[in-house]
């Protein structure tokens, strides 16, 4: 089994790099199975029956999105992070635990009514 996998990007990753896939953090994970040659895991949710199997590297070339860029660096990926806590479908504490595992220092603070909520916005 080898120790790394070549992302369409160039990139280059083994299972304890992180890498945006489709506009998610993943891992990779090798496979000893006939079928599958390894399977892209997503970092929050890996285990849940959300990874993704793969026969052999082509059929990941051929399911590399636009919003997949590989590996990022710190910097991108606290704008990642940025973003996705402005998206309804993250919530805090999937938020936390990416933070958490992802190679950057991201410090965010959860929106409160005392942050410009609803009530703020009506002089309330």
């Amino acid at each position: 089994m080898p120790e790394t996998l070549e992302l369409p990007n160039g990139d280059e990753v083994t299972p304890e790099d992180v890498f945006l896939y489709n506009d998610y953090p993943y891992r990779l994970v090798w496979l000893d199975s006939e079928d599958h040659a390894f399977e892209l895991s997503p970092l929050y949710w890996g285990d849940s029956g959300m990874d993704i199997p793969f026969r052999d590297r082509e059929a990941l070339v051929d399911q590399w999105e636009p919003e997949s860029r590989g590996v990022l660096s710190a910097e991108e990926w606290a704008d990642w992070l940025d973003e996705a806590s402005d998206d309804p479908r993250f919530d805090d504490e999937e938020l936390a635990e990416l933070a958490a595992e992802l190679p950057t220092d991201w410090d965010h603070e959860p929106a409160t009514d005392d942050d410009g909520g609803l009530l703020d916005r009506f002089g309330l």
